[in-house]
């Protein structure tokens, strides 16, 4: 198998930790790729036209995306039921806790490319304003969701931890320890994990 990814990608780096923590990291190969907003990749855009990080390509050709589908397949490869639970109430809200997550990592990236990317005379600050309180307030929502915070490793909490994770990275001063302790705890006990450590994205 083989893994697109960038080190700065949160969403590969869930899969990552994924792989990592199923067993199975030694079983994909990781290929660099840079996606870039108003770039053309014609290569990459062959494998998928969306021009989104990461896929994973099987060894007979067929590719799977995205982030949280790789992580479903690898744990189906993994014997199943491993970070997304097989079955009743407990599959249910994991999928959902990750939805929310997936969407605030989505909303982190379009503010990221807001402000870096597009040029300055064509910035929206309240559409940006409006993606970053999207994730601002998902943050308040699983601050107050101590089971999630405590219960036994799962994909909601590796994306939780890939959210957190970037908002270091891309937005280091947005002080998201001091109004969530909660989730600085969670951050803190979850980096004791080689699979999040090892995972880090590079110095900004």
């Amino acid at each position: 198998m083989k893994l697109s990814y960038s080190p700065a990608s949160p969403f590969a780096r869930k899969v990552r930790i994924a792989a990592i923590e199923l067993g199975l990291i030694d079983r994909i190969e990781f290929m660099p790729a840079a996606v870039v907003p108003g770039q053309p990749n014609d290569d990459y855009s062959k494998i998928t036209p969306l021009k989104k990080l990461p896929v994973l390509i099987l060894d007979n050709g067929e590719v799977i995306l995205d982030s949280y589908v790789i992580v479903e397949y690898l744990d189906d490869l993994a014997g199943g039921g491993k970070l997304i639970p097989a079955s009743g109430a407990a599959r249910w809200k994991v999928k959902s806790d990750h939805s929310l997550l997936q969407g605030m990592l989505d909303s982190m990236l379009l503010c990221r490319y807001e402000k870096m990317v597009r040029p300055e005379p064509l910035r929206w600050q309240a559409w940006g304003d409006d993606h970053w309180n999207r994730a601002w307030s998902g943050m308040a929502r699983f601050e107050k969701q101590a089971d999630m915070l405590a219960r036994p490793l799962d994909i909601s909490q590796i994306a939780l931890t890939c959210v957190l994770g970037y908002a270091d990275f891309r937005f280091a001063d947005c002080g998201w320890r001091k109004a969530y302790p909660k989730l600085d705890a969670f951050h803190e006990k979850m980096l004791a994990r080689p699979s999040v450590k090892i995972s880090l994205p590079p110095a900004a």
